[in-house]
């Protein structure tokens, strides 16, 4: 993304020197720039602050690993609004500023210190900081040609890399590993997938997916390595082929990592908060000092699923938990306290598959397999207790809206039913 026109602020002017903000918003993220657009709709008046670390106006995420790797999309494309937008509803954006210090107040109040040595005060703070990539830690994971896929400038880094390598290594077979590696396929790449786990996504999905995205990532020609450890990255200051401890070498002028994230809780631990897998916070989004708001993937959540256990908690990494999470902040800034809204989803568009994911399967007992091969069609239904819980929809839209639908409801679907193919799902909401 080409920035060199924009300024290092935008937006609505800054308050004068001194002068509080009345909401600093910590994080240019998917989740950040939610929360300031919700509370406007809401009709919060005060001066907003929307602090990002990266020299980029804010930005849509997900196509990094796909369109916008192929050249689909450009980056224009991506921006969240104009800055014709923050002028108008009085949001100053602040951008290339990383914060080092929070010294707060009781009530809530306090001044933010940027590594600019800008101080921020502020009314009101959120943090909408999200995650990093897990680093990849083995000998010669410094070299040229090593390069993760979390934000623009890393994608941007990847594109021009690219043209040059005829041989692509993504260490590691979550979503982002796998949506990289088909954009890669399908740039004319020869690309390897190597995964320390015994199956795909192991994390976000079942079995029968994992095998199913094993089978068709395969069938579509990607060289996939399970169980597969990582001894050394080989190269002459740039990458020029991964070692592993089988004694295999794979060429590669390009090694992918995605390998995870890790929450950014640095600044809520130096704020005093409870932090456990990101940072604690209640249904109404706000942290253990009973102030401080925390939204998107920073943040250790209850399950917002209906019929959760009780004291079920939950980080989720997505779009859709990072909107609804936001507007539910936005209440509670309003001093309401407003339900999570919707059942949490999430999507990967990897090739021609396109992975639609409804509700959270933790804690299944019991699955329903549906599958049309002849139209690539592939659902995995969960149950827990007799009671759908979630689903796994491969290009099988109809089949997600309707397990959507029943979770949003409180209703279900008869499993034995559902194991027909030819059964409509939303005939057997009940």
């Amino acid at each position: 993304m080409n920035t060199a026109t924009l300024p290092s602020t935008g937006g609505a002017p800054a308050p004068a020197a001194g002068t509080a903000t009345g909401l600093l918003i910590i994080g240019a993220s998917q989740s950040g720039v939610q929360l300031a657009i919700s509370l406007r709709a809401l009709g919060y008046t005060g001066h907003i602050t929307l602090l990002g670390d990266e020299d980029h106006r804010p930005y849509q995420r997900p196509a990094l690993s796909k369109e916008f790797l192929q050249d689909k999309v450009g980056s224009e494309s991506l921006i969240f609004r104009s800055n014709d937008y923050w002028i108008e509803h009085n949001v100053t954006l602040v951008k290339g500023e990383r914060i080092e210090d929070i010294a707060s107040n009781p009530d809530g109040s306090g001044v933010a210190t940027g590594r600019s040595g800008a101080r921020y005060p502020y009314t009101r703070l959120a943090l909408t900081v999200g995650a990093r990539p897990r680093v990849f830690e083995v000998p010669g994971s410094e070299l040229d040609g090593v390069v993760y896929l979390r934000n623009a400038d890393d994608a941007l880094k990847l594109k021009e890399l690219a043209p040059a390598a005829t041989d692509v290594v993504v260490i590691g077979g979550g979503f982002i590993g796998l949506e990289a590696a088909s954009s890669l396929q399908a740039m004319g790449k020869k690309v390897t997938v190597i995964e320390y786990g015994p199956r795909l996504v192991g994390r976000a999905v079942g079995e029968d997916t994992s095998a199913y995205f094993l089978e068709q990532h395969r069938a579509r020609g990607l060289d996939i390595h399970l169980n597969a450890r990582v001894s050394r990255i080989a190269g002459d200051g740039a990458v020029r082929a991964v070692h592993l401890e089988s004694g295999e070498i794979i060429p590669a002028q390009i090694v992918l990592v995605g390998i995870g994230v890790i929450p950014n809780t640095q600044l809520g631990e130096q704020l005093g908060l409870e932090v456990d897998n990101g940072i604690v916070v209640d249904e109404a989004a706000i942290a253990s000092d009973g102030h401080t708001l925390v939204v998107g993937d920073v943040a250790n959540m209850p399950n917002p699923v209906p019929g959760a256990p009780d004291g079920e908690r939950i980080r989720l990494e997505s779009v859709n938990n990072a909107v609804e999470h936001a507007k539910v902040a936005a209440y509670a800034l309003m001093g309401q306290r407003e339900a999570y809204a919707g059942i949490p989803w999430f999507w990967s568009n990897q090739a021609d598959m396109k992975l639609q994911i409804a509700g959270l399967s933790m804690g299944f007992d019991s699955t329903v397999k549906r599958e049309v091969p002849q139209k690539g069609k592939f659902t995995v239904l969960y149950y827990r207790g007799g009671q759908v819980i979630a689903a796994d929809c491969v290009n099988a839209p109809l089949d997600f809206m309707a397990v959507k639908q029943a979770l949003a409801a409180g209703k279900n679907i008869d499993p034995s039913a559902a194991a027909d193919p030819g059964t409509m799902l939303k005939t057997l909401i009940a």
